[in-house]
């Protein structure tokens, strides 16, 4: 709540009629209690929450995946126009250069994994049942002599 506070107490946010904040579904701002907590404490705020598994923040993730090996170290700047202009060469870079991913796992081989899945654990509940049970018992072993 202190980033949202130091946002939200500022022009242009802080006159905004609303102001969305979106956020994944983390255990400090999912649900209604964080929503509730958002809006008590600033009333054109709006919580919006990201799809549990496809969630937008996995690409955030995904760019500092690459641009923190990449860009970013060695870290050693010597200021922060340093580490803007290094991002931007990086960012035009990137942009000429990038392809679109391209899935390769289709809801087809889902269905198929699926399928995989459920029948081996039919086998094995099949196996499991026609086992022979054991008649005999270990001898007893002393746990401390």
């Amino acid at each position: 709540m202190t980033l949202v506070e130091k946002v939200m107490t500022q022009e242009p946010y802080a006159s905004a009629k609303r102001v969305f904040r979106v956020g994944d579904n983390g255990s400090s701002h999912r649900g209604g209690a964080a929503a509730d907590r958002l809006i008590r404490q600033f009333s054109n705020a709006v919580m919006v929450h990201t799809p549990v598994h496809a969630s937008w923040v996995s690409q955030i993730e995904s760019y500092f995946s690459i641009i923190q090996p990449k860009v970013l170290t060695p870290n050693d700047f010597t200021s922060l126009d340093e580490v803007e202009d290094r991002l931007t060469a990086f960012e035009q870079r990137y942009n000429a250069t990038a392809r679109p991913f391209r899935r390769k796992f289709t809801p087809a081989d889902l269905e198929d994994l699926m399928a995989r899945i459920a029948r081996r654990a039919n086998r094995k509940s099949e196996t499991s049942s026609s086992l022979p049970t054991a008649t005999t018992s270990l001898p007893h072993m002393p746990l401390a002599a």
